[in-house]
């Protein structure tokens, strides 16, 4: 019998900084990094709060000059990008610092690949596409969800199509991530929720992958056990470090996992819903996590029951599909636990939309290795059971 080829990659930053006291280490690294003026993208609400002159501050000690953005929107739009991109410039930076969440991770990200390729960021929607690096970028943590600070992927909004464009490129890896959980201390709980849910979705898309592989299994059973441990915490009480910390490493987890093993339908259906009307990520997976994941039961019932044994449930003598419907229910109750809205009816979804959004999520590079084939109505009834 013969052997099929069949390579699976692993990406990662070359350094992951973690801990408490992590992010003063940001100077030292640009520095290595041969930094002259660095770029610091971040948010207009880290920018007001002083923790983007904060981080300057430990950068300029190094002799490394910075020069602050605080152009990255919730939902980081192509204009965001570009007008990055002429600033960068105008101000001769030669490397990238990201602080905050997703966004401002991944309007970093954009800015550095157009940066270091020329052209428009939407040359590079889809699956490696650039032909040269990104310039160089430290990317430091402030939420525990995304995990964009480590990976690949690039989510950028068309402001034009209202989509977001998934960039998937192995050149938009960070050189160096920093996760600090006392940067995450000050977290309103609603966004610990939301973000803490995001991780959670990248772990269960992951395990549920057909890209998964024991390297991003064992990754992602691990992030599983620790969101459902302490993502209560961390919403119930902000300033409980080991909370904090411990989903740090979480996020981090389910990062390396989606990173390599990628994702499914859900993240492909969330995309539609944060390009058409501007919705918070983390919230529009966790509405779609349960129901995606009972769609796709029949592709990989196995691995929900160990999902269900992750999140502390019980299988104990239950069948399969038994232990798969225990790993639904305790999804449900975890994103109940923590106050997320029950249903895209809280969003504001219509469903006059769901058609053209439906058409785009098959089309969106996540939907590649969900673990069960969906038609095009099927994604329509999804959103409609997530009402």
């Amino acid at each position: 019998m013969g052997i099929v080829q069949q390579v699976y990659g692993y990406f990662m930053p070359t350094v992951n900084l973690m801990g408490a006291g992590a992010a003063q280490q940001a100077g030292k690294q640009a520095k290595i990094l041969g930094g002259k003026v660095a770029f610091l993208v971040t948010d207009d609400f880290l920018n007001k709060s002083g923790m983007a002159k904060q981080i300057a501050d430990i950068v300029e000690a190094e002799g490394v000059k910075v020069v602050i953005y605080p152009g990255a929107e919730p939902n980081p739009t192509d204009k965001n990008v570009h007008d990055g991109v002429a600033i960068f410039e105008k101000e001769g930076c030669n490397m990238i610092i990201s602080l905050g969440g997703g966004s401002s991770h991944d309007c970093a990200k954009g800015i550095g690949l157009v940066a270091g390729n020329g052209g428009k960021i939407h040359d590079f929607e889809g699956v490696d596409k650039s032909e040269k690096p990104m310039v160089p970028m430290i990317a430091i943590n402030t939420t525990a969800g995304t995990a964009s600070e480590m990976t690949r992927f690039c989510i950028i909004t068309d402001s034009s199509r209202h989509i977001k464009m998934a960039i998937v490129d192995w050149h938009t890896t960070p050189n160096v991530s920093i996760n600090d959980p006392l940067l995450m201390m000050g977290m309103p709980a609603s966004l610990t929720a939301a973000t803490g849910m995001d991780a959670l979705t990248h772990a269960v898309e992951a395990y549920v992958s057909t890209a998964a592989t024991p390297v991003t299994d064992s990754a992602a059973l691990m992030a599983i056990k620790l969101i459902s441990k302490y993502l209560r915490r961390a919403v119930a009480n902000g300033s409980d470090f080991e909370a904090r910390d411990q989903m740090s490493y979480a996020q981090f987890m389910g990062g390396m996992a989606f990173n390599n093993a990628s994702l499914g339908y859900v993240h492909a259906m969330a995309h539609q819903l944060g390009g058409f009307y501007n919705l918070p990520h983390g919230v529009c997976n966790a509405i779609l996590l349960p129901h995606v994941s009972r769609f796709n039961l029949i592709g990989n019932v196995e691995r929900f029951g160990d999902i269900a044994v992750a999140m502390g449930e019980n299988v104990d003598g239950l069948s399969p599909r038994e232990a798969a419907e225990k790993a639904l229910s305790a999804i449900s109750t975890l994103s109940e636990d923590v106050n997320i809205p029950s249903g895209l009816t809280e969003l504001g979804v219509k469903e006059e939309d769901l058609k053209l959004m439906a058409g785009n999520a098959m089309k969106d590079a996540c939907s590649l290795t969900n673990p069960r084939l969906a038609k095009l109505d099927d994604i329509i009834q999804i959103f409609k059971n997530a009402f």
